[in-house]
């Protein structure tokens, strides 16, 4: 017995024709045949009428396509069923970050964690947004850490996940500092050329945020993209080369404020942008050991 008997089977019952069906199945007409004939040996019975055309279920044809379709039903269901059985009894904890949280908020909100939970091992996936929201679609991480603004909901946002508050930011417009001190590109006043605009990606979440708060005022302003990135790090690296304006996260940029490599681009502080910077959790049973975690950011959240 195959498990892609059954498969082929419930094509065969739809279309009611060979052909049709063996074409969906991606095998030839005389293969698909000799699949259902070895079916049909398996129980010691015909599921089809071949005589009339579309060829029709026999009476234990109709019963064996209702259990072929709860039974293929519960072949789905085993993979997810298995992980949470291993997800109940791991203690590893599996989360994903946006990267410019992994270097500058991650550290140091876990260390507050341990105060209140004794973590285990913890297997970091360090990606852009929109990668660290496919792992949690696809039951890869248990938790995914990203900035979020009220103006623009994300994939799990949408999709109904757990989440909490767990910190808070400030997007900056920045610039290298001139020789006097002052940004080299400034938003404020009249200025006779565009100002050359560090960009984000479509895939990154900081992105999301600056086009949803700040995108329509800068359409209105005299701007050219000059470099496009999915990282913050790598628009910081730019903007201290002093190829631009970025609007990057304080937490990753604190040192270089405090030492005016990089300067705030204008004086009005309608061009900052507040963020958050949430924790999403898994739908459903996760296990202990991260339900546990789960609990000990929810009570630092509370605080």
């Amino acid at each position: 017995m195959n498990f892609l008997w059954f498969e082929d089977f419930l094509v065969l019952a739809e279309t009611g024709n060979f052909s049709r069906a063996a074409e969906e199945r991606h095998v030839t007409q005389p293969a698909f045949s000799r699949r259902i004939r070895a079916l049909e040996d398996w129980l010691g019975t015909e599921l089809l009428d071949r005589t009339s055309q579309p060829a029709r279920l026999t009476e234990v044809g109709e019963w064996f396509r209702g259990v072929s379709e709860e039974l293929m039903v519960r072949v789905a269901s085993i993979p997810g069923e298995a992980r949470s059985v291993a997800e109940a009894h791991s203690t590893t904890l599996r989360l994903a970050a946006t990267h410019a949280l992994s270097f500058t908020f991650l550290p140091r909100w876990l260390r507050t964690l341990e105060t209140r939970t004794s973590l285990g091992p913890v297997q970091l996936m360090s990606d852009v947004l929109r990668q660290c929201e496919a792992l949690m679609h696809q039951s890869k991480v248990q938790f995914v850490l990203s900035h979020t603004h009220p103006m623009t909901k994300g994939a799990l946002e949408v999709d109904g996940y757990p989440s909490t508050i767990v910190g808070s930011d400030v997007l900056v417009p920045v610039s290298a500092a001139n020789q006097r001190g002052d940004a080299m590109y400034s938003l404020d006043g009249p200025r006779a050329d565009p100002v050359p605009f560090l960009q984000y990606s479509t895939d990154s979440g900081i992105g999301r945020i600056t086009r949803a708060v700040v995108g329509d005022r800068l359409a209105h302003m005299k701007t050219n993209v000059v470099f496009t990135a999915h990282l913050a790090s790598v628009l910081r690296t730019m903007a201290l080369d002093g190829r631009g304006v970025a609007w990057l996260p304080r937490t990753l940029i604190e040192e270089d404020l405090a030492s005016k490599r990089l300067v705030q681009a204008t004086a009005d502080s309608n061009w900052r942008v507040p963020a958050q910077i949430r924790l999403f959790r898994s739908h459903g049973a996760i296990g202990k050991a991260a339900e546990d975690f789960w609990n000990a950011a929810l009570s630092v959240a509370a605080e």
